[in-house]
C-alpha cells in the first residue's frame, strides 16, 4: 500500500501542478466522446493504451469486459452505459478484451469456481461466447482461450445492443461500436471487422468498427 501512497505524493507533488489547467476545466464537468468497456486485469490499462488524458474515456471494467443483456432489474454497468449515451452523449463505445485473460481461461478450462461462486455467476453472462468455442477442437489450450477472448467480444457486442439507449443510437447513426482484443506481450490491438466478422489489425486498419 505504501508505493501507493507515494505515487500518489509524487503526482500531487510534480505532476499535479503541471496539468493544473487540464484539471481546473474538468473539474465542474466531462465531456467524454467514448465509453470504453474493458477487463479488471491489471495489465490492461486504458487510457495508457489510449493515450487518452483526463475527462476523454468513460471507462467500465469489470471480470472479463461483461455487459449483460438488458433487463428488468438494471445493474451498474446497465446504468453506466445508459448514463454514457444519454446524458454524456458518447458516440462511440469500445468492448475490449486481453490475452491471457483470467476469466475466459477459467470458462475454456471449465475451472472448478466453487470458492468463488459470485464470479461463477458472472462468467455465465458469456455462455453465448463458450457455446461457440465448445463447437471446435482446439489444438492447445492457448488457442482455445484466444478464441474465448474473441468469441466474448462479440458476445458482449451482441448483448450491448440489447440496450435501449445504445439500440436508439445505433438507430440514429448516433452511436458506433467497436470489438478489440488487446494483446499484453505485443501491445497490438485487433479490431472487429463488421463485414468480414475477423479480427485484423487495428494499426492496419483504423476505420474499421463493428456496427
Amino acid at each position: 500500500m505504501q508505493h501507493i501512497i507515494e505515487g500518489f505524493l509524487s503526482f500531487q507533488k510534480e505532476i499535479f501542478p503541471q496539468r493544473k489547467e487540464l484539471f481546473r476545466s474538468l473539474a465542474s464537468s466531462q465531456n467524454p466522446k467514448a465509453l470504453f468497456i474493458s477487463c479488471s486485469d491489471s495489465r490492461l490499462v486504458p487510457e495508457l493504451v489510449t493515450q487518452q488524458e483526463p475527462g476523454q474515456l468513460f471507462v467500465i471494467r469489470n471480470a472479463g469486459n461483461i455487459v449483460p443483456s438488458f433487463g428488468p432489474e438494471p445493474g451498474g454497468v446497465s446504468a453506466t452505459i445508459e448514463y454514457a449515451v444519454v446524458a454524456l452523449g458518447v458516440t462511440d463505445i469500445v468492448i475490449c478484451g486481453h490475452s491471457n485473460c483470467g476469466a475466459m481461461k477459467a470458462i475454456a478450462s471449465c475451472q472448478c469456481l466453487d470458492p468463488m461462486p459470485a464470479v461463477a455467476h458472472w462468467l455465465h453472462y458469456a455462455d453465448a461466447a463458450k457455446a461457440v468455442v465448445e463447437k471446435k477442437t482446439w489444438d492447445s489450450e492457448i488457442d482455445k482461450v484466444n478464441a474465448m477472448v474473441e468469441e466474448n467480444v462479440i458476445a458482449q457486442l451482441n448483448n450491448i445492443k440489447t440496450h435501449p439507449s445504445v439500440a436508439v443510437g445505433l438507430r440514429d447513426n448516433a452511436l458506433r461500436l467497436h470489438g478489440w482484443v488487446y494483446d499484453i506481450e505485443s501491445g497490438e490491438i485487433r479490431t472487429l471487422d463488421k463485414n468480414t466478422k475477423n479480427f485484423v489489425s487495428l494499426a492496419d486498419n483504423p476505420e474499421v468498427y463493428f456496427e
